[in-house]
Order: structure tokens, then sequence, then C-alpha cells
């Protein structure tokens, strides 16, 4: 799927969340979506999502207006995947995964839900309720669930925040790997520079609402005369200039 935004913008309460962005995201790609806490980027995934309704501009899926599409037909088409936005905590992995599952109307779940646990390793906790799981742990349940429906669109929120290296390289292993096995387009919002110079095509700097640079990372950091993504970062967040 190919999705373009064109002049989105977000305002709450008179507080300009997101000022008239656009970018596309051409089919099968990744595009990291960067910048400082604030600065819009999950209110940005909400209204790709559905979550949060526009003040102003338009979300293109495949050149159609996304309000042009019944809303099951286009979620069926999406899925995400946030440490921040956690799975039922009373439910076991097993149970939310099948509630999941069904919602999205898929065929031999039982197959799929054990396709996915298995490459994620995380039978071994099946039966334990959600909220009695790990950081890491929980991290590898939910983008089970973002996989569950095998989305021609994927929106994971910085997917490997607080874990340890070992769980966190496991995570963009599967990404990058799922990545290769499937036709899936990806927008990924991430704080960890090495995660998006590893997994990203283009990515896309925010700052107080505005995008303020796109590119890839190599062209992106010499632009900036840095010598990596991470101080290429802290230059443009760090930079006094208004907008």
């Amino acid at each position: 799927m190919f999705i373009k935004i064109q002049n989105l913008s977000k305002i709450y309460n008179k507080y300009l969340a997101v000022n008239k962005i656009n970018f596309q995201i051409e089919k099968n790609k990744t595009i990291g979506l960067l910048g400082p806490n604030g600065c819009g980027k999950t209110t940005t995934i909400g209204m790709i999502l559905g979550l949060v309704t526009p003040s102003h501009g338009e979300i293109l899926i495949d050149n159609k207006n996304i309000n042009s599409f019944s809303r099951d037909k286009i979620l069926n088409r999406f899925n995400f995947a946030s440490p921040y936005v956690e799975l039922p905590k009373k439910l076991t992995v097993k149970q939310n995964l099948e509630i999941y599952g069904r919602l999205y109307g898929i065929e031999n779940l039982d197959k799929t839900i054990d396709e996915i646990s298995n490459d994620l390793d995380i039978k071994s906790f099946f039966e334990r309720k959600t909220g009695e799981l790990s950081s890491g742990q929980k991290n590898r349940v939910s983008l089970a669930k973002s996989l569950i429906n095998r989305p021609e669109i994927l929106l994971l929120d910085e997917p490997t925040a607080s874990l340890d290296p070992d769980i966190g390289d496991f995570i963009r292993s599967y990404i990058q790997d799922y990545k290769s096995k499937n036709e899936v387009t990806i927008l990924l919002a991430s704080h960890n520079m090495n995660e998006v110079e590893r997994l990203c095509d283009s990515i896309i700097m925010m700052k107080k609402g505005n995008i303020i640079d796109k590119g890839t990372c190599k062209d992106l950091i010499q632009k900036h005369g840095r010598t990596n993504l991470e101080e290429t970062f802290l230059k443009i967040v760090r930079s006094k200039d208004e907008f």
C-alpha cells in the first residue's frame, strides 16, 4: 500500500500538535519518524490509524482518501504496536492473540498464532496473564498481535523502548526478517538512532509539529556535517530555529 499525507494538521484546544505536514511512504518501504518528545509523532500515527481526527488535511491510501474506505476494510490492512499501549492485562497471552485474531476475522487462526508465537518465542508464557509479563515479553506479544492479520501497513511506535540490548536486537532482527519475506509498508517512530539506521530506507525529522527535514540517513548526516545519525538528531533538535 502507498500512503500519502497532505497538509495534515491537528489542533488540541488551540495547541498546534501537527502543522500541515506532507510526506509519503512508498509500498514495501520503511520510513523512520523522528523527533523529540511532544513533536507530533504519536499524534501523526494516531491520525493515520483513524484514532485521532485530523483538524485539516488528507490521508491517502493508494491515492484514495482514507475516509472513502469502510472502517473495517481499511483497518484489516493496518496494524500497530507500541509498548505504551498495553493489551488487556487480565487476559493470558493466548487469550489476547485469540481475541484480536477473531476481531480481524483470521482464517486458520490457531495455525497463524502458532507460527507467530514460535517465531517470536512467546509460547513459554502463553498461559500467563499479560499484565504479569516483563517489558521484553510484553513487547514481543504486542508485536505478535500487530502481525496477526499480516498487515500491508505496519505502524511501530518505539517497538524496542526500555528493552535490554539482547531483546532489542532480537526484535529488530525479527522485523528485518519479516520485512524481507512479506510485502509490508512500515512507519517506525523511534528514539533509537542505531535502530533507525538499521531498519529504515529513509527518515522524516519532526520538531514542534513540523517536518523540518527528510531524506536517507546517509544524506542527512552529510547535509548536517555530522558523523552519525544521533549527532545529526541532536543538532536538529537543539537548534534555536523556530517554525
